[in-house]
């Protein structure tokens, strides 16, 4: 009896041992019974009169022991290195995430998302973020591979604090996803587009959340800066667009970006200005008028859309310069509303000469030569 006492406390210590270990990786404090446990403990009470069943229990708890080691050993580290590559959070966070949810996966997706976000978040706050990327997005074709009925398109600006993290193919992947969410949002605002849900790797999510996803995976304070949208008044309008400084081809985000309407003009009464153009080529002569806007970066459409405020500055500005020139009055102001027609062409697209057609015209001379009205454009990029 006193070799079966022995040899069960022998294997006893070793139990506990091997479960020390197993709880020292998972980060646990409590200890959970193996169910090999069970069955050694019946092997031993059976082994009184025969001392080779408890040499054959003794194998036996440690060859279950080493069997569920391996499974542990081998199941632990596959989940934290999925939970890593699907949510892209730090391996010590992962590691956190599945032993806060007993290595629930799913559960622990949704404890990096409250927890690690959050966490990492707090230590971006207040960082600055003057990178980032531009997007645009257009709507969907249907199956046969027309447009959608209304012609639209959204521009969007994601800021990053590096140029680094800005230029990674997950990076642009985030903007052209919130580009498209933005075409979906009813309006402009952030405070709507956050909520707005998008299909992403086979699962809808809201835009928050994405944002959520890429600021615990990338690690850096991430803000959608910027978020513009142009929905055609009627079908015979031409969205188009382009984005300059491309990372990866295929995509469409970029360090600049430019979005313009165009309709065939109303006002035209010649058949000489009618408009011939098809779609198709309406939309070509747009794509480099938003070539040249990406370039020029004008400010304002027109003279017209000028505030008021800025014209006035803008000529004092003019009058200080030449205030002892000893010219007459009359012949400053002619001299003022000469530099302010070079103004003009410096701030409002319509009065630049446009760099992308032969013989550089000014945008507005060509536009009613084409039969085309210009109803808007948007401008966005990086600052550099």
């Amino acid at each position: 009896m006193y070799k079966i006492s022995l040899v069960s406390q022998t294997l006893t210590k070793s139990r506990n041992v091997a479960l020390s270990s197993h709880h020292r990786f998972l980060g646990f404090n409590k200890k959970a019974p193996l169910s090999s446990y069970s069955s050694l403990s019946s092997a031993s009470a059976s082994c009184s009169d025969h001392k080779t069943s408890i040499i054959h229990a003794k194998n036996t708890f440690y060859t279950n022991i080493n069997n569920n080691a391996r499974v542990f050993f081998s199941s632990l580290p596959n989940l934290i290195q999925q939970l890593r590559k699907d949510t892209g959070a730090p391996m010590m966070e992962c590691k956190k995430a599945l032993a806060a949810t007993d290595s629930d996966y799913e559960k622990a997706i949704e404890w990096l998302r409250k927890n690690g976000t959050a966490k990492a978040a707090s230590k971006l706050v207040g960082r600055e973020a003057s990178e980032g990327m531009v997007g645009i997005a257009y709507p969907q074709h249907d199956d046969q591979g027309a447009a959608a009925a209304t012609a639209a398109a959204s521009i969007v600006k994601i800021s990053s604090e590096t140029d680094f993290a800005s230029r990674s193919k997950d990076f642009t992947s985030l903007v052209e996803i919130v580009a498209k969410g933005s075409l979906a949002c009813p309006s402009e605002s952030l405070d709507d587009l956050i909520h707005v849900k998008v299909h992403v790797n086979g699962d809808d999510k809201t835009v928050k959340d994405v944002m959520d996803d890429a600021i615990l995976s990338i690690r850096e304070n991430l803000q959608i800066a910027h978020v513009e949208k142009i929905i055609a008044k009627d079908n015979d309008s031409v969205v188009a667009g382009y984005v300059h400084g491309k990372v990866f081809q295929e995509s469409n985000a970029g360090t600049a970006a430019a979005l313009v309407e165009l309709a065939k003009s109303s006002s035209s009464s010649s058949s000489k200005n009618k408009c011939t153009l098809s779609r198709d080529e309406i939309e070509q002569v747009g794509k480099r008028l938003a070539m040249h806007i990406v370039a020029a970066k004008p400010v304002y459409l027109a003279p017209k859309n000028v505030p008021e405020h800025e014209i006035e500055k803008e000529k004092q500005i003019l009058m200080e310069q030449m205030a002892d020139s000893g010219k007459p009055a009359d012949i400053l102001e002619k001299i003022v509303n000469g530099r302010m027609r070079k103004y003009y062409e410096e701030v409002c697209l319509l009065e630049q000469n446009h760099m992308l057609e032969e013989g550089n015209p000014k945008v507005s001379k060509l536009l009613a030569q084409l039969g085309l009205d210009l109803v808007t454009y948007k401008l966005c990029f990086v600052q550099k």
